[in-house]
């Protein structure tokens, strides 16, 4: 099996009451754990590559480290994403370069300024295969090179989401319902705190979700920032030398539930990240004396394999879906 886009796969997740997990790749480690977890689980995936990643690793190593993975892996269907693209010539790049779906993120414009982007980006992708997702509303938090102080994000206007889909002719489209990009997703002011002294943040706005989904029955809704930010390894980083008081993320049932709607698409990157970081910081705690990155990586793929198979069978629902 190939490369394959979102379409079907977003088809299969809406009338089969599930989302397809969007995981955030940077290096071999993390594409190995993804995709292992979800070929044992018999799930679809996409891998999602961000304007950061592409600097990092190279846009060329991260495509021949996906195309080995659907080689390893060829009875799941496996999407390339390109997330939070910012410009059209990005996206161009991408679609150029072998990626089956790209994100066009111009929500921080006006409303029409993200039209006109979007369109021209839709135009040039389907012209070439490939499917966009767009965005309406802007999340807090930070994730590479996007960063929305807390206090300046903006709901989705569901009054606009019919408009904007018909003029742009997106196949899919990210809205904004109170998720956050990064470990530290809101401020213990926005938040409460259980019998623990743990913050719990404050529910996701479920009203917009399905006023959204009333205007665009049958279409695929994404949700970014979509982290749920584990407190035993936030735990584990802390007590490993690290240094992340209050990082929260969102609260699993929540998404399970988005995901039983039309949420078809959850980005999931953060908590990967802690997963892995927790794990390196424990293991060189434990072996000072080790120095192969082999020794330190290995765990933490495995840590990265384990996160993801549990996202797939206790919070996407994805598991015997591909």
């Amino acid at each position: 099996m190939s490369l394959v886009t979102t379409k079907e796969m977003f088809a299969k997740a809406y009338n089969g009451g599930y989302a397809v997990g969007a995981f955030n790749v940077n290096n071999m480690e993390i594409v190995q754990g993804i995709t292992e977890a979800a070929g044992e689980l018999k799930s679809p995936v996409i891998l999602q590559v961000s304007k950061g990643a592409r600097a990092y690793a190279n846009h060329r190593y991260l495509v021949k480290m996906v195309e080995a993975a659907v080689e390893e892996n060829p009875e799941i269907p496996i999407a390339l994403h390109l997330d939070h693209g910012d410009s059209f010539e990005l996206c161009k790049s991408c679609i150029d370069g072998g990626f089956t779906s790209v994100m066009i993120d111009a929500s921080s414009k006006s409303f029409e300024e993200n039209i006109a982007l979007t369109k021209q980006v839709v135009d040039y992708a389907h012209d070439h295969g490939v499917v966009v997702e767009a965005e309406l509303g802007t999340l807090a938090g930070v994730e590479d090179e996007v960063a929305v102080e807390h206090g300046q994000e903006s709901y989705t206007r569901p009054e606009e989401v019919e408009e904007f889909v018909s003029r742009t002719g997106c196949d899919s489209l990210a809205i904004a319902i109170g998720t956050s990009h990064g470990a530290y997703k809101f401020k213990a002011s926005q938040c409460t705190r259980n019998e623990k002294g743990i913050l719990v943040p404050p529910p996701l706005r479920f009203d917009v979700l399905e006023e959204c989904i009333k205007r665009l029955p049958g279409f695929p809704i994404v949700l970014h920032g979509s982290s749920s930010v584990p407190q035993d390894f936030v735990a584990m980083i802390n007590q490993y030398g690290g240094n992340m008081p209050d990082a929260i993320g969102i609260p699993e049932e929540e998404l399970r539930h988005a995901a039983e709607l039309a949420v078809c698409k959850i980005n999931i990157d953060s908590d990967i990240r802690i997963a892995m970081t927790a794990t390196i910081r424990k293991y060189m705690a434990e072996h000072p004396d080790h120095f192969d990155p082999r020794q330190y990586l290995k765990p933490a793929r495995q840590a990265v394999k384990d996160m993801v198979a549990h996202k797939i069978q206790n919070v996407l629902g994805s598991a015997g879906k591909a």
